[in-house]
């Protein structure tokens, strides 16, 4: 078996320009297999991790999903807002160890914008239970403070210290009426999170109460225009909130607070589990993915088959070399193996140099890929698939080998030492 592992080496490095061209395409398909892979998976953790450390999220009754979309994803609108005296109650509920009140409605130039309080910077986590860290400046202290996330301060340019005026509403061609009586300062920038955070504009609950003292049923009233010195001196407690955020003392006690806030008769409010939500969400939105794995397999099966034919393009030139062989006393089982195994050495250097080559890439891009695209890739967490797919690579690839080696056993027992004419 040394012997021929040598000499599949040497015959080998003797065509080493169509080797190189073989194994590089195995070292793609490998790169764009096992990339597809990663992406899928991260993109699936990042999405399921938009909010952890999280036990229920509270709003108005509607579906679980729908509650889901608008409180953590800021898509969609509430069917109803949240009283703030429930909030108080269900912050006394036995069990509840923090809330973190969430108001939405309002944007600035395409980003929602979130009215809370400072337990959102203290308690709110994401991804691997990682908290919020702010890159610049500090969370709101003033009642006009601004705290923007990545994405909304590197698209729009905006930097401490910059004056901004909100958006009533979505915003759009329709509805496109601004607060710009009552300015905000940008007091802080959240360090990218990967995170619907990183796209949302963040104020203090009084600051959206501020906004609105003028306002209406989303209407400002004609005549009435208290300015930003005037509304310091008014009483800003909140009257309705969108959704809450909900921290329990032990996970134990989920279920239990959960029945208390679904059967809470003041108002018809509904609790949800946020990973049950996410996964309910996931079935309807995550279909793409099987079909970017089945892509990057094809690819993989093309440049398998792409290597037989080259073996088997090179075998005609190659009937001397194996007469040689056959005449000098191999055996038509070492023919056999002995492409076999040159098969089998190319595919390995090739899946090598792929999983090598998105290792590095992942390591370079990560960075990039997160400022950009929201993307967290874990590229040194193997999953179970990847590890399954390395293994279907080189068996496959030995499988494939085993096709010209077969052809050129054939060959080597009807040539003699001179080629055909």
């Amino acid at each position: 078996m040394t012997a021929l592992l040598r000499l599949a080496w040497q015959s080998a490095w003797n065509r080493r320009f169509t080797l190189a061209l073989t194994i590089f395409s195995i070292a793609l398909s490998t790169f764009m297999l096992l990339g597809v892979e990663r992406i899928r998976t991260d993109v699936r953790e990042s999405f399921t991790s938009a909010v952890s450390g999280t036990d229920l999220i509270v709003g108005a009754r509607t579906g679980p999903v729908q509650l889901l979309l608008y409180s953590v994803f800021r898509i969609g609108a509430a069917t109803n807002n949240v009283r703030w005296q429930s909030v108080e109650d269900i912050s006394r509920m036995r069990g509840v160890r923090w809330v973190i009140p969430m108001s939405l409605g309002d944007s600035h130039r395409g980003y929602p914008v979130l009215g809370t309080s400072s337990a959102y910077f203290e308690h709110f986590q994401y991804g691997d239970r990682q908290a919020l860290r702010i890159a610049q400046g500090k969370p709101f202290e003033d009642l006009f403070d601004a705290v923007l996330g990545a994405d909304v301060a590197r698209q729009l340019g905006y930097r401490l210290g910059d004056r901004i005026t909100l958006t009533h509403g979505a915003g759009g061609p329709i509805n496109n009426v601004e607060h710009d009586d009552k300015p905000f300062v940008v007091a802080g920038i959240l360090a990218p999170t990967g995170t619907p955070v990183d796209r949302t504009v963040h104020i203090s609950l009084e600051a959206m109460e501020a906004l609105h003292v003028d306002w209406t049923s989303g209407v400002r009233l004609p005549g009435q225009n208290v300015d930003a010195e005037a509304v310091r001196a008014m009483n800003l407690q909140p009257k309705n909130i969108t959704a809450a955020l909900v921290g329990l003392q032990s996970r134990a006690q989920v279920f239990s607070v959960q029945r208390q806030i679904n059967n809470y008769r003041a108002e018809p409010l509904m609790a949800v589990l946020p990973g049950v939500a996410m996964d309910e969400l996931w079935k309807v939105i995550g279909t793409g993915e099987k079909s970017l794995l089945l892509m990057s397999g094809l690819v993989a099966f093309v440049s398998l088959l792409g290597m037989v034919a080259v073996v088997l393009a090179g075998l005609n030139e190659r009937r001397r070399e194996l007469a040689v062989l056959r005449a000098v006393g191999a055996r038509p089982g070492h023919i056999i193996w002995l492409l076999a195994l040159e098969g089998l050495l190319s595919t390995t250097i090739g899946v090598l140099l792929g999983a090598l080559a998105l290792v590095a890439t992942g390591l370079l891009a990560a960075p990039w890929l997160l400022n950009q695209f929201g993307l967290v890739l874990s590229i040194t967490d193997v999953t179970p698939l990847q590890w399954w797919i390395l293994a279907g690579l080189l068996s496959t690839g030995f499988l494939a080998s085993l096709i010209p080696g077969w052809r050129a056993y054939r060959l080597s027992l009807v040539d003699g030492l001179s080629p055909p004419v």
